[in-house]
């Protein structure tokens, strides 16, 4: 049982008066504790079964039973982990296993794991460049580059450049004004995690290589998700085997547990086993993990209708949130937002559905610009036609209550 500290810091009554501030203005996050398995329908404490929204599984593998049983086989083989870090105390034939299935999916020579992807975009600017070079990133790319980039300048003191969302003519501004670096990398998202919007690779690609340019794509919400086979935004656009670094994670489509990987050739991959900080400072990814993700691997590549089913579910999706009145973003991935404006109303609206058995996050300032809260709705192979029913009619129920439809 814990007990109250009899010393209160100055730092404590300062984020207790934030945390109350969250509270008034209706935007503190409630975390929902789940008691079942992650899939398209969860039992919820205090809730008992809701249907998941708010979910990256999107191949519905989280539970698949070869995912879960390499994942149990590896514990029972290796242990729970290696104790430290790789190169010092060994890594697990398990890890070359799935770094090379993640080379394979993907398209590249080779790939290395890491603890997650927030890890690969941390260690890819900051130890591939110095401060002869610079970084280009996309306005909306998430966190993770935000902050790998951020640190890359901080240590290796980089240059670096911000272009407007898929502004083109921007980056070609940029590139061009960086023409004497030693280094140009231009780094986006495949699928940007708030949007749904595919970023437009064949042109980037195109741009890149007429600048000498290095292009670095994270393809988290796309890795399992576009693309014939689920290989990402490069099969989406015919481009496998044409991206010259390759960020993702394990932590969604391919079983959702944790873990990221850089995917690239020998030589980068290998400059990052020798350099790169967090392989060097931080253990290895647990062999449960790396088995249950190289097992999620293997049944994409055996399941390819899986990613069909993905598509589908969530065009009948979006198709349904606008027959109801809806306006969500327009596009081809089963990321959906559907935008409501404030942040309170947004997570109010969240609270709503909840309360319906509809389990969707709502996302607000500092996550997304002010005025464009926004529920997020992520479809799953997972689900069947009658939980996309029965959540469309909770999204009804609620937008109606709200004067949303």
């Amino acid at each position: 049982m814990s007990t109250a500290p009899e010393h209160t810091s100055s730092l404590d009554q300062r984020i207790a008066g934030e945390l109350e501030r969250f509270r008034s203005d209706g935007v503190y996050k409630q975390l929902n504790y789940l008691q079942s398995p992650q899939a398209a329908r969860v039992l919820m404490e205090g809730r008992g079964e809701v249907i998941i929204l708010s979910s990256n599984n999107y191949l519905g593998l989280s539970n698949e039973p070869t995912v879960v049983a390499a994942g149990q086989a590896a514990l029972t083989r290796y242990g729970a982990g290696t104790a430290s870090v790789r190169f010092i105390c060994g890594t697990f034939d398990i890890h070359r296993d799935l770094e090379a299935a993640c080379a394979r999916l993907v398209g590249t020579e080779a790939s290395l794991s890491f603890v997650s992807c927030w890890n690969a975009n941390e260690a890819t600017p900051g130890t591939l460049l110095g401060e002869e070079d610079i970084v280009i990133s996309d306005q909306l790319n998430h966190a993770s580059i935000i902050d790998g980039i951020r640190l890359a300048k901080a240590i290796t003191k980089c240059q670096t450049a911000v272009y407007r969302h898929a502004d083109l003519d921007h980056l070609v501004e940029l590139l061009t004004a960086a023409r004497g670096r030693r280094t140009r990398m231009v780094i986006t998202d495949g699928v940007f995690s708030m949007e749904g919007a595919i970023a437009p690779l064949p042109d980037l690609v195109e741009i890149c290589r007429r600048h000498d340019a290095v292009l670095v794509v994270d393809d988290s919400h796309a890795t399992g998700v576009l693309g014939a086979t689920g290989r990402g935004t490069a099969e989406h656009f015919g481009l496998v085997g044409e991206i010259d670094i390759i960020t993702s994670t394990l932590g969604k489509a391919l079983g959702g547990a944790a873990g990221g990987f850089v995917a690239a050739s020998e030589a980068v991959c290998d400059y990052l086993t020798q350099r790169a900080r967090p392989q060097l400072f931080s253990n290895a990814l647990p062999p449960t993990v790396a088995a249950s993700a190289l097992a999620s691997i293997e049944f994409l590549e055996a399941h390819p209708e899986r990613v069909e089913t993905l598509a589908q579910n969530a065009a009948y999706f979006r198709d349904g949130l606008l027959e109801l009145g809806f306006r969500p973003h327009p596009g081809e991935t089963p990321i959906i937002p559907v935008i409501i404006g404030e942040t309170a109303d947004a997570i109010r609206m969240s609270q709503l559905l909840l309360d319906e058995g509809v389990f969707v996050t709502g996302f607000g300032f500092p996550v997304v610009p002010q005025g464009q809260a926004r529920v997020r709705c992520q479809i799953s192979a997972a689900h069947s036609q009658a939980d996309l029913d029965e959540a469309l009619a909770a999204f009804r129920t609620v937008g109606t209550r709200l004067g949303l439809i």
